[in-house]
């Protein structure tokens, strides 16, 4: 096993914290934060898909979020104007959610901004470097998932 003040182990130590400080996962995406960019994703998506709109519970689900915690999205998006809420016709105690046409072109300007942050990452690395990270960083996930590491 390495030892951990090896010169390995405090680079692969400091890589993570300056990852970490960038911020970058909590960064703003077209004016979002990333729940929201993910909740509007998440909608469009399955509307894509199902041709259908969403509940609360279904975005908690593909998530992995609590509904207190969806609801509270929600709540912004629609004050935004970029969902709107509907009563089911066959369930009248359920809500659906579906994007207003703003919210289609605010999350397809937001899908934009966020594909162009990845395809800018892969020009500065390029395609192999960019293979490689992946790969990499699929393999660190693996790891810190092994129940003998949580």
């Amino acid at each position: 096993m390495a030892d951990f003040e090896s010169g390995t182990a405090q680079k692969l130590l400091q890589s993570f914290m300056q990852l970490k400080k960038t911020g970058w996962h909590n960064k703003k995406i077209s004016g979002f934060n990333p729940s929201e960019f993910r909740v509007l994703a998440t909608i469009q998506r399955y509307a894509n898909e199902k041709n259908t709109e969403m509940k609360v519970s279904e975005i908690s689900q593909l998530l992995q979020v609590t509904p207190p915690t969806i609801t509270q999205i929600v709540n912004i998006l629609e004050k935004d104007s970029l969902i709107e809420r509907t009563v089911d016709p066959e369930d009248r105690r359920a809500v659906k959610i579906k994007l207003t046409p703003a919210g289609i072109e605010a999350t397809e300007s937001a899908r934009k901004a966020f594909g162009d942050t990845f395809l800018g990452l892969i020009d500065y690395l390029g395609e192999d470097e960019s293979e490689q990270l992946a790969g990499l960083l699929s393999k660190v996930h693996d790891y810190f998932n092994q129940e003998s590491h949580q």
